[in-house]
């Protein structure tokens, strides 16, 4: 199909990991109405985030959790004569529950990486294999949001670190909360910024987390340069990466751009939106692929 066409069905799903006796294993399902053995995907509810989507519709299907870490390349084709997308993501498995076969998926499966891409029964789903396949081994997942909307900065009349969230904040906000709860992180660290914790408020009330004051995180002050904030921002992901855990942060829109400048080496537009933010895969100290959300 055409890069062109109007896309008519979203899905999203993953490529579920494990480590195995002999080596990774990748989680397959068959699926009794098309006799097929296919990755774990399902179509997106409406308004539903694709990452959301994604760890859901693993869920779902396999009975298994799973963290995303890296996007994997969306896949187009017609089902039933419509133009459909997959988003994928590669995720590690967490946990499973008791999988109980069912009329849209009867049987779970678990295969060396080179035995799943000649198990699936769809080249697509092969392609998918191999460009995870490819990745580096990823050893810690980070999610980086900018705070959301905090109304003007001119008509506000306190110090610019009180400035407080508005109404559309907050909204985007509780928006946040199913994307920051994916990666399941441990720790939540915020820019010192009040709109900043704000942020991340409806997440630490939801995981039960402390938020962490970091001035790593802050934009520059009256006299400090942008490049001295950027390599301050940039050496703190670093390091929470290499702990390995999963961590969720909250900075600002004149730190991130330059941050992720100097993680990925690249001058790519890394501008980011009021609310937005990256899913950041690290395999050690090097960022594999910053997946803008």
């Amino acid at each position: 199909m055409s890069d062109d066409e109007p896309v008519r069905i979203r899905a999203a799903g993953g490529v579920v990991w494990r480590p195995g006796p002999t080596g990774v294993e990748i989680c397959l399902v068959h699926r009794p109405r098309y006799g097929d053995w296919s990755l774990p995907k399902g179509k997106l509810d409406a308004g539903e985030h694709p990452l959301v989507a994604a760890v859901r519709e693993v869920a779902e299907e396999t009975d298994v959790r799973a963290v995303p870490q890296v996007r994997l390349p969306t896949v187009r084709y017609r089902s039933e004569g419509r133009a459909k997308a997959v988003d994928w993501w590669s995720m590690r498995a967490v946990g499973a529950g008791g999988f109980q076969p069912g009329t849209e998926v009867d049987e779970v499966a678990w295969y060396a990486v080179d035995d799943a891409a000649r198990r699936v029964s769809y080249p697509h789903d092969a392609e998918v294999i191999a460009a995870f396949a490819a990745l580096p081994p990823v050893t810690a997942t980070l999610l980086l949001v900018r705070h959301a909307h905090a109304g003007k900065r001119g008509i506000w009349t306190g110090p610019d670190t009180g400035r407080p969230l508005d109404a559309e904040g907050w909204a985007q906000a509780q928006a946040l909360v199913p994307l920051v709860s994916l990666v399941r992180p441990v720790r939540l660290l915020s820019a010192s910024a009040r709109r900043c914790v704000q942020t991340l408020d409806p997440a630490a009330a939801r995981l039960d987390l402390p938020i962490e004051i970091c001035g790593d995180l802050d934009e520059p002050v009256p006299g400090q340069q942008a490049e001295e904030c950027a390599l301050a921002a940039a050496a703190r992901l670093t390091a929470l990466a290499g702990a390995g855990e999963p961590v969720a942060v909250c900075s600002q829109g004149k730190v991130i751009p330059g941050a992720l400048e100097r993680l990925t080496g690249r001058a790519d537009d890394f501008t980011t939106a009021k609310g937005g933010g990256w899913l950041l895969p690290f395999a050690g100290d090097r960022l594999v692929a910053p997946d803008r959300l």
